[in-house]
């Protein structure tokens, strides 16, 4: 069985941790208590730290002379500093990170819609941004694994989110006491994974791990976590995939029966159409790697990203919505 890297993870004080809403409400996530035993969590409110209290008086996202600012409508109170200066200081203080999981639509913790207004009385919208909280994170950790409750309810983007926040778990752990010859097994492993993400860049990181004998240690990680967040900016397509998918059935291929190749082929265009899962086709080849003792293949973290106790029946990772990450 695979041992994972526990992902250090900043999430919202209000989901599922503290009933801290301004309302004095909690937010439920079975997603979030999913993960408590395979992450670390670090939950913070920033309405609470920058001293609003439990319950509160709402904030708004204000549009005046030209400026956003965080407003408390029934007061009056102008938060915008409070919560830059907050922001600020508890984001620099950051360290061993691999991702955030921030309040959906919170005028301090949102990263997109978040309703700005013209005023502080009953008006209507006037456009969406991201929270205050929510941008600092986004402009600090632009590459980062950064998502809100209400997206990871969609189930490609829970596995992108998945598997980004254990890679870069494990690659946290080689940076800060992992050899070179860990590096290069680290690639090794992610190679098919890389490929379905991003195979310029896996190209582009090959060329790095093979050229560290020419460089510090220090710069060849540094190369190599620049090239592998780019590799990781968006979730794979379809094709790439079926890519990769292709290119494993190649390693077993020649020990099938005519009966099993047209069954996985089968299986292919059904993913394709948009009718079975990854998960299904990745399920196929791991029997057949098994089967036939494909060592190689069975060490890929393209077939088992992140703990196995994640993965859901009902998590359809198909060919459609491919655009579900904009």
């Amino acid at each position: 069985m695979q041992d994972f890297i526990k992902p250090h993870i900043v999430i919202s004080k209000c989901i599922e941790f503290e009933s801290c809403r301004y309302n004095g409400q909690i937010i439920r996530s079975p997603f979030v208590n999913e993960l408590r035993p395979y992450v670390e969590f670090q939950p913070i409110c920033p309405e609470v730290e920058i001293g609003l209290g439990i319950p509160r008086d709402p904030i708004r996202v204000v549009m005046k002379q030209g400026k956003r600012t965080l407003m408390q409508p029934t007061t009056g109170r102008n938060v915008t500093d409070e919560m830059k200066g907050f922001s600020e200081d508890f984001l620099s203080s950051l360290s061993a990170i691999d991702g955030f999981i921030l309040k959906s639509r919170s005028p301090s913790c949102g990263i997109k819609d978040v309703k700005i207004y013209p005023g502080e009385e009953k008006v209507p919208v006037i456009g969406k941004s991201a929270g205050f909280f929510g941008e600092a994170v986004l402009n600090q950790f632009p590459t980062m694994a950064i998502e809100d409750e209400g997206r990871l309810r969609n189930a490609r983007i829970k596995e992108h989110f998945l598997r980004k926040i254990f890679l870069f778990a494990r690659f946290r752990e080689i940076k800060s006491e992992g050899s070179i010859n860990d590096l290069i097994k680290f690639h090794t492993q992610n190679k098919f994974l890389l490929m379905s993400y991003h195979q310029r860049e896996l190209q582009t990181l090959g060329q790095i791990v093979a050229q560290q004998t020419r460089r510090p240690h220090s710069q060849t990680l540094s190369d190599y976590e620049h090239h592998l967040s780019l590799a990781f900016e968006k979730a794979p397509r379809c094709t790439s995939n079926i890519n990769v998918l292709l290119h494993c059935f190649g390693y077993v291929s020649s020990q099938l029966t005519s009966h099993e190749k047209e069954f996985f082929l089968d299986a292919l265009n059904n993913y394709r159409a948009g009718r079975l899962s990854l998960a299904a086709l990745t399920s196929i080849l791991k029997s057949w790697m098994i089967r036939f003792n494909v060592t190689y293949l069975l060490e890929q973290s393209f077939f088992t990203p992140y703990p196995e106790a994640l993965m859901h029946v009902e998590d359809v990772d198909s060919c459609l919505s491919r655009d579900f990450w904009k």
